[in-house]
């Protein structure tokens, strides 16, 4: 009997026949042909699959534990609108958590600050806590996305933000912790990063709010 458990395979079990790229225009799109080791120990026929290279990502849920509550925001997603083509009930302005592109040289943390400011006006002060990083679609899409939470001062915070030249129209949600999980729970935020840290939130929350009560701004 197989025991459950992570696969021993590795990057050694892929053979890569050709690599090229297809497409490239505000994201890049690549094609690969590749063969892998499969589970009976044989190797698969060569498969050709397109990915989506849009780089990899990070992003950040700004909770205030003065006030119990989170910073969300929302603006207009062409995948959504996309969406729509086959769902009438597809939003185009989706509620989301500050996120951005990790360039070469930066950091996931240095990314999550620096777009907290840039998306939402917020600084995050002290220590960021790491929620959890992981592949946003890896059947597609080679993006991986770290995801943190860190603490902030609402009091100052709202408006709409964002980079002109990047064509950027953010509104700012300042809301209570329970407002966002109720939002969560009634389906009205769709994404995964935000979904993530506010399920992540809603377990640790106590800890959470208790751990930041200890940082010095």
């Amino acid at each position: 009997m197989t025991r459950p458990g992570p696969t021993t395979m590795n990057r050694d079990d892929v053979e890569l026949l050709e690599h090229d790229t297809v497409f490239q225009g505000y994201y890049r799109m690549d094609r690969y042909q590749l063969r892998h080791r499969k589970y009976d120990g044989q190797w698969s026929r060569p498969i050709t699959r397109e990915v989506l290279e849009r780089g990899h990502a990070a992003a950040v849920l700004p909770y205030d534990p003065d006030t119990d509550r989170v910073v969300l925001i929302e603006q207009f997603r062409t995948g959504a609108f996309a969406h729509g083509a086959v769902d009438k009930n597809a939003e185009p302005w989706q509620i989301e958590i500050v996120a951005g592109i990790i360039d070469d040289g930066e950091s996931g943390e240095s990314v999550a600050r620096r777009e907290a400011v840039e998306e939402a006006g917020c600084h995050i002060m002290g220590k960021l806590l790491p929620v959890m990083n992981y592949y946003m679609s890896p059947g597609a899409v080679s993006e991986y996305m770290e995801v943190y939470c860190g603490r902030c001062d609402t009091s100052q915070i709202g408006g709409t933000h964002g980079l002109d030249e990047e064509d950027e129209d953010i509104r700012v949600l300042v809301i209570s912790f329970q407002q966002a999980i109720a939002l969560m729970n009634a389906g009205k935020i769709r994404n995964s990063p935000a979904i993530i840290a506010l399920q992540w939130l809603q377990l640790h929350h106590a800890k959470t709010r208790k751990q930041f009560f200890k940082q010095i701004p």
